[in-house]
């Protein structure tokens, strides 16, 4: 069977990647208490199902303690598991559930600083989410859902759902500094350095991924130097991450507005990479069709 298990912070997307999964033909249980998993995937090999989904947060808390184990254990009977494990800046969280007008789910759960009796803020119970959740956001791949739009975290997530079965996927991921580093970020670099096409209004309105700007970098000594250095940084190391049981490795480049220096260094290693492992792209800040 195909399992993914979506998880994570509350307000960071997993309805939205539930029902992404449930559009490809998953059948999706959101809010399964943990230690029904293995049961459930038991009935669901007897039903004849081969593709399934389940969402698991913090309002399950107390049984998050067995998901490693159960996990292992799906893994060594055969069955194809993914986690994926949403999160989102503290403030993007704040700014959807108010937007939205829900209640956290751990407001009557959560002792609030004040003392009893009182009612806790929505930041403390963020907070207290996310010390409970990071037992399990070492054994999946993170997600930053931080000013995603639901369709670009829906197309992400049939990307990352439809990879082989490798031993590990590169994601090479560009963003703009100006908006913060990536949460889900395994390895960052910093391409500020570099010679900046922004300031020629011509390149400007412009991208990475145009050729007047590829030309424009590819002429450069210090891009393509920069570039053989994250190249051979990755390529040295990758083994090794190999080695860690790792499925999924993020590589995150960064320049100033995340719109010409970091796509097209992304988009350079991606082609470098493709000819040897899986590999996926993002590029945070462009609006690209889904």
């Amino acid at each position: 069977m195909r399992l993914i298990l979506i998880t994570g912070i509350s307000g960071s997307g997993k309805s939205v990647g539930l029902n992404a999964l449930e559009d490809a033909g998953y059948f999706c249980v959101d809010n399964l208490p943990p230690k029904l998993l293995r049961h459930l995937v038991e009935t669901r090999q007897e039903e004849g199902g081969d593709n399934l989904a389940v969402a698991v947060d913090a309002r399950s808390a107390d049984s998050l303690a067995g998901l490693p184990a159960d996990i292992r254990a799906l893994k060594e009977e055969g069955h194809d598991v993914k986690v994926l494990f949403l999160t989102a800046k503290t403030e993007s969280l704040i700014t959807r559930f108010s937007e939205t007008r829900r209640s956290h789910p751990l407001s009557h759960r959560v002792q609030p600083e004040s003392g009893p009796g009182g009612q806790p803020t929505l930041t403390e119970c963020i907070f207290r989410e996310r010390e409970m959740m990071s037992t399990i956001e070492g054994i999946g791949h993170v997600i930053d859902t931080s000013g995603l739009s639901a369709n670009k975290l829906r197309a992400w997530i049939k990307d990352l759902v439809e990879t082989d079965r490798t031993p590990l996927t590169l994601l090479f991921e560009s963003f703009a500094f100006k908006f913060g580093v990536p949460l889900d970020a395994d390895l960052v670099f910093d391409v500020r350095v570099l010679p900046n096409p922004y300031y020629d209004t011509a390149l400007r309105p412009l991208t990475g991924r145009d050729e007047p700007v590829i030309a424009f970098l590819d002429t450069q000594a210090h891009v393509a130097e920069l570039l053989a250095d994250i190249r051979n940084f990755v390529e040295k190391w990758l083994p090794a991450f190999k080695n860690d049981n790792r499925s999924y490795l993020t590589v995150a480049i960064g320049c100033t507005g995340g719109q010409h220096r970091s796509v097209y260094m992304v988009e350079q290693l991606a082609r470098h990479f493709r000819a040897s492992e899986r590999v996926l792209l993002r590029h945070r800040e462009l609006n690209l069709p889904n």
